[in-house]
């Protein structure tokens, strides 16, 4: 079980007066004494990434060893994405996703060109996704894109062949979401990377329907790597069956105890990490959660407990927490800017733009 508290004035980073709310970490911890191993990292050159699947839990830990390193160092004078042009294709809204994308790439010397909204395309007029992807192939070397279609992914790779990042397709998969998710975690607690004796492995605390959020169920098809940490999964949901059969498979074969409830209440107060959601997408419309899937400061939280959320919030996530040391999403979001950059650089094969001094 967690037990240490964070101390911000044994935080090894300079106050700095722009800092957020609640936990500010230091990356160094995840790459003190764990080099980072490009070999592992280039096997996402020249590739897309659609799905958390396509990750083991080596991958995932090289990702974020060297988005630690990009938070920590000063990367950008040696402009990685010199020459390199992404399109960040949004037909579903997007804040911090797609401005987040577009930092990434800013922030290293690329050029972006970006469709904010799908009516200023070609597929307002009736334009078909792979026609739109054959139409890409001579835009840019990579494509992120997020749509309200679940299929949308499928469609366009009929002919896209530059790297695809999927931002969110529908009530599918939101891959990048949980690398940023992850990356927080390891943050807070670097330890996790590695196997723990039962009696300190972490007990997760999901809240929402994985077969109709995106980012729950990429959360959680990741947190599944790394059942070597985690003593038990208890989800939260509306639903009898949140997972489906698909997961309800995975979940089995992970080896991890799963428990259900439909109130966050009944399990709050034995919770490490709570990994909230406030929207579940449906199709062409939002749905909100209720009273029981939310938090505030009258919450039973353990003292030493951190709250995850993808954001945006609603009013699930009382603000009155913002400035407590439960508040990891803050954290959680500023994090993703530098997981995107460590996905360009790999996938575009860039690593050679990076000093040698800086990433051994």
């Amino acid at each position: 079980m967690v037990t240490d508290k964070f101390n911000p004035e044994e935080s090894t980073l300079d106050q700095d007066p722009l800092e957020s709310d609640g936990l500010n970490l230091d990356p160094q911890g995840l790459i003190e004494k764990d080099p980072i191993n490009l070999e592992v990292l280039k096997k996402l050159t020249g590739q897309s990434v659609l799905s958390v699947d396509q990750f083991d839990k080596e991958l995932v830990l090289e990702v974020c060893k060297f988005a630690a390193l990009l938070e920590s160092k000063e990367i950008a004078k040696s402009h990685p994405l010199d020459g390199k042009i992404i399109i960040t294709a949004f037909f579903e809204a997007s804040t911090r996703t797609r401005l987040s994308f577009e930092s990434a790439v800013l922030r290293l010397d690329g050029k972006i060109i970006s469709i904010p909204e799908g009516k200023s395309t070609g597929q307002a007029k009736g334009e078909s996704l792979p026609d739109i992807g054959e139409m890409f192939n001579a835009y840019a070397d990579c494509v992120v894109m997020r749509h309200t279609d679940t299929d949308a992914i499928d469609e366009i790779m009929h002919n896209l062949r530059v790297p695809l990042i999927n931002a969110g397709n529908g009530t599918g998969e939101h891959p990048t979401q949980s690398l940023a998710d992850w990356f927080a975690i390891l943050k807070w607690k670097p330890k996790l990377k590695g196997k723990l004796k039962p009696e300190n492995r972490i007990h997760l605390g999901i809240l929402g329907t994985p077969g109709s959020m995106r980012a729950v169920n990429s959360f959680l098809r990741m947190s599944l790597l790394f059942k070597d940490s985690i003593k038990k999964i208890s989800l939260i949901s509306e639903m009898a069956d949140p997972l489906g059969e698909e997961l309800t498979e995975k979940v089995e074969k992970s080896g991890i105890e799963v428990f259900i409830s439909n109130d966050v209440n009944d399990v709050v107060s034995d919770l490490d990490i709570i990994y909230m959601n406030s929207i579940a997408f449906l199709g062409d419309s939002y749905k909100s959660l209720d009273s029981r899937f939310k938090l505030d400061e009258n919450t039973k939280m353990k003292d030493d407990a951190v709250v995850l959320h993808p954001l945006a919030r609603l009013d699930e996530l009382d603000p009155m927490l913002d400035g407590t040391h439960h508040n990891l999403y803050f954290t959680q979001a500023h994090g993703a800017v530098f997981v995107r950059q460590a996905l360009f650089i790999s996938i575009l094969n860039r690593f050679h733009k990076i000093p040698k001094d800086e990433i051994q």
